[in-house]
């Protein structure tokens, strides 16, 4: 007889996520041999496997994926019963798994969600950057509550919401030659060296995925890990940088750099939540994107 308890279905889902059975214990917060040791009891009480293990780590068996598809389910009804019930405890109580480009993680989000979580002190709001397309196919398939893309992005049939606008613009230092340009095409930066985020970013992977038609590879001379710390690398002069054009700004005001607009219609950013179906979600979750939409969702 089988017998999976919500740890161990939550577990199977991080681990299918994370593709990793090490990554996934650290996402259910479980310790590496007690993950492992939950996973073998449950393909034993199952008998069958649900995990193929390889070097480059684990992927669902089939009768992983249909364990993969009920449980994301089930956990998503607890997450609804946990807020439904909340009301009677005195507050909301729950997890919100948000997916999120670069762009809105870096600029909107941190306001919005502090603003949010301090009037929710029970709610906790797990958040991992990906790339648009990617958030697209993972919240139709239940891995997120809500995803954050660009507004260019074919969302297919998820519900979705206006959340904020934004666009990609170069930085170079003040004294370079290029910082009396009005306007650059994508093409022409490719021809130098580049400050930029780490090559797991999901903005360095995009940029470089609108690099590769032009025949140009992306020159990165250094990788950081903010936009901020991108901007002080420029006015040092090491490279030309590509940033929301809010950082860049707010950078301006203190920095020796100069903003020049991307002519590629790419570089703006009508930023977008989507959700599966909002209606579905705990009344937490609403709640939060209803937040983040402001006013016009009143």
């Amino acid at each position: 007889m089988m017998r999976f308890d919500l740890v161990d279905l939550g577990l199977f889902r991080h681990v299918v996520e994370a593709g990793s059975i090490t990554h996934g214990a650290e996402r259910a917060h479980l310790a590496l041999a007690a993950a492992s040791a939950r996973i073998k009891a449950m393909e034993v009480s199952l008998g069958a496997a649900l995990l193929v293990r390889g070097r480059q780590g684990v992927v669902p068996t089939p009768a992983g994926r249909t364990l993969l598809a009920h449980a994301r389910t089930l956990l998503a009804e607890i997450d609804r019963l946990q807020g439904d019930l909340s009301v009677f405890a005195g507050g909301a109580v729950g997890q919100i798994r948000v997916l999120s480009n670069t762009n809105a993680l870096t600029e909107f989000l941190p306001e919005a969600l502090s603003a949010y979580l301090a009037l929710h002190t029970g709610v906790s709001v797990d958040i991992e950057e990906r790339t648009s397309d990617e958030i697209v196919g993972l919240v139709a398939e239940g891995t997120a509550d809500l995803g954050i893309v660009a507004g260019t992005v074919d969302t297919g049939t998820l519900q979705t919401f206006p959340f904020r606008h934004d666009r990609f613009v170069v930085v170079v230092a003040a004294n370079h030659s290029l910082s009396v340009r009005g306007d650059l095409a994508f093409a022409e930066v490719l021809d130098h060296d580049l400050v930029g985020l780490d090559r797991s970013s999901a903005l360095t992977r995009f940029l470089s995925g609108k690099a590769a038609p032009i025949g140009k590879p992306m020159r990165l001379r250094v990788q950081l890990r903010s936009f901020d710390a991108v901007c002080r690398l420029v006015e040092s002069g090491i490279g030309l940088g590509i940033v929301p054009e809010t950082t860049a700004r707010r950078a301006a005001r203190g920095l020796g750099i100069a903003v020049v607009e991307l002519q590629d219609a790419w570089a703006a950013r009508d930023l977008t939540l989507c959700v599966r179906d909002l209606a579905a979600l705990a009344p937490f979750a609403q709640d939060f994107v209803a937040h983040l939409r402001g006013p016009e969702s009143a």
